[in-house]
């Protein structure tokens, strides 16, 4: 549970819900909504041990992860191997038994889950793929329910796209010494933390912007848009805590600030739905 980080499962999560009752503007019923837990579980849980398996030889240099479990030695490889290959079979039970094309598609999710350790090795472009494969528990939900991938839940995925980005982007800034001196990749180790500190605004209107655009496709209601305005500014106060001379709020910033915004967007688009 420490490894893979549990409580970080307040970012994805409750996205993954938004996107199944966005789907029909209604409350599934609790069969598709278990399922679409087990594979948000099995898909987080083998996207964190597969970070953790990958990054152990990193995490072990870096003073900051170096008593992260694997590093130390405390889980082994081939036991790490062992929840993976669970985990995975986990979100592709779950996709079967959601809807055809959330099988099909399970591949895909996959790929990207993998995919993400890797890419701070050779772009940074990595906070994006990581943006990617959060904005996978929206649209995955919504195939899910559906069975189809529509443009409402597509903008909804890149609102959870580029507010996952530019979360992240603030998260690597405290690495940016280590990541330079490892030949490690990240916007903040390419472009600086003053630059990416402004990277990340953008991202995080962009991100406000498509939550709004989300909106009016489905024709959301008073509720909704309160969701969006406390969580814009939420994002403006996260903001607020960090700066190219004081990272030492960033914990808040990126933790506190982003597990609030998607609470609130969950509730008050549950909120809009019932009311």
């Amino acid at each position: 549970m420490e490894m893979i980080k549990f409580e970080h499962t307040i970012f994805a999560l409750p996205f993954a819900y938004i996107g199944a009752f966005l789907a029909q503007v209604r409350i599934p019923d609790w069969g598709p909504l278990f399922w679409i837990t087990m594979a948000m579980v099995g898909a987080r849980t083998a996207a964190m041990t597969l970070n953790r398996l990958i990054d152990r030889h990193i995490d072990r240099k870096n003073p900051r992860t170096a008593n992260r479990a694997m590093a130390k030695g405390i889980i082994r490889p081939s036991e790490a191997s062992v929840y993976i290959a669970i985990s995975f079979g986990l979100l592709l039970l779950s996709a079967a038994m959601l809807s055809k094309l959330a099988l099909y598609l399970s591949p895909l999710a996959v790929f990207l889950l993998t995919l993400y350790s890797y890419t701070k090795r050779f772009t940074w472009a990595c906070h994006i793929v990581l943006g990617m494969s959060l904005a996978a528990a929206p649209i995955g939900a919504w195939i899910g329910i559906n069975g189809t991938v529509d443009w409402p839940v597509i903008v909804l995925g890149l609102a959870v796209l580029t507010w996952s980005a530019g979360f992240d982007i603030i998260y690597a800034c405290q690495d940016v010494d280590f990541d330079r001196s490892q030949g490690l990749n990240s916007i903040p180790a390419r472009f600086g933390i003053t630059q990416s500190l402004n990277i990340s605004k953008l991202l995080h209107v962009l991100a406000a912007v498509f939550l709004v655009l989300t909106g009016y496709l489905l024709g959301m209601g008073l509720w909704y848009y309160i969701g969006v305005i406390v969580s814009a500014g939420l994002l403006i106060y996260e903001h607020s805590l960090v700066s190219p001379t004081d990272l030492s709020k960033l914990d808040a910033a990126f933790f506190a600030m982003n597990g609030y915004i998607s609470v609130v967007m969950f509730v008050f688009t549950l909120l809009d739905i019932i009311l």
